[in-house]
């Protein structure tokens, strides 16, 4: 006799359901930082958004939705984003739309 016909034994009204665990969403708990950076790189503008704490496959999604909504070009890697030019309010607000939080560094 296993436990379940143990608990049938014990509550011979109670009808069995099916249950599936919900999925536990990703919770970003710092800030992303974005900040403007024009150093080291032959003095052409991009925005950096650092700090992502979750996977690179997630992070690969963001940086797709950001490019697509803004039309222009970036990278991901490393948990970082770099995108093209000083769009720093755009993605920002891309961002909180999306959920996460943001946090602008720099002027």
């Amino acid at each position: 006799m296993d436990l379940r016909d143990q608990l049938k034994n014990l509550f011979p009204t109670h009808e069995e359901q099916d249950f599936e665990m919900p999925e536990e969403q990703f919770k970003q708990k710092e800030p992303l930082v974005c900040k403007f950076e024009k150093k080291g790189r032959n003095g052409k503008p991009v925005t950096i958004v650092e700090g992502w704490e979750g996977s690179e496959e997630d992070l690969k999604k963001i940086s797709k939705k950001i490019k697509t909504t803004l039309g222009i070009g970036g990278s991901e890697k490393d948990g970082t984003i770099i995108i093209q030019g000083d769009n720093r309010d755009k993605i920002m607000d891309i961002l909180k739309e999306m959920g996460y939080k943001t946090k602008r560094v720099g002027g």
